[in-house]
């Protein structure tokens, strides 16, 4: 059986500047769930400017980074074999509703 992660990127770009977005995106961590369909968030930390997070869904887990930057966070997800079929629809939801995470 493969058991190898699937990387999903995404984009979303932003004009807040990188402090700014760091805060929104500490105080969004509950809507960062609702980007992976039932997901949850379990753990998550800082490194700087990098944002890691861990996830569950679907008895999976998802380890993620968000890389913020003074005009766009790009985000990736390892997503495991069984959800790598959603990684089409995951990226589309981040892309599309990812920006009310900055608001």
């Amino acid at each position: 059986m493969e058991t190898r992660m699937k990387p999903v990127h995404a984009n979303i770009p932003h004009q807040l500047g990188k402090a700014d977005a760091k805060k929104r995106l500490e105080s969004g961590m509950g809507k960062l769930s609702e980007m992976i369909p039932g997901g949850d968030v379990t753990s998550h930390h800082w490194e700087g400017d990098r944002l890691f997070f861990t996830a569950q869904a679907m008895g999976q887990t998802i380890a993620a980074k968000c890389d913020v930057r003074e005009d766009v966070v790009a985000v990736e997800l390892d997503l495991p074999p069984m959800l790598a079929m959603f990684a089409g629809k995951i990226r589309e939801k981040l892309e599309r509703s990812g920006p009310k995470l900055l608001q």
